[in-house]
């Protein structure tokens, strides 16, 4: 008999701990729709972009229409080449050479 009343307590107590954690869960009834019914409380997402986004997007549209290669400076640089008029001065080289060095940290 006595173990029977301890399985009973201890059945009862399952059950008060389950309510109380639902409780502090908010755990409530799950409300139960008919296929074909709409939620009067169902949403929907929306996004929006800021006006930073619209400007980024309008400047990537701007450089996808701009070509990599600029070919009146290479044109001009090669005639320049060809015809042995071109030429760089050693500081200019040497500046450029010394900044693109820094720049990747060495």
């Amino acid at each position: 008999m006595e173990c029977s009343r301890i399985k009973e307590e201890s059945d009862s107590m399952r059950i008060d701990a389950y309510h109380q954690v639902s409780q502090i869960y908010g755990a409530g009834k799950v409300k139960k729709t008919k296929p074909g019914m709409v939620n009067a409380s169902t949403t929907t997402d929306e996004v929006t972009f800021s006006s930073i986004g619209r400007d980024m997007q309008t400047a990537k549209t701007a450089l996808k229409q701009v070509p990599d290669v600029r070919e009146e400076k290479v044109a001009a640089l090669k005639a320049q080449i060809q015809n042995g008029t071109y030429s760089v001065s050693g500081e200019s080289f040497a500046e450029k050479l010394l900044s693109a060095y820094e720049s990747r940290g060495f």
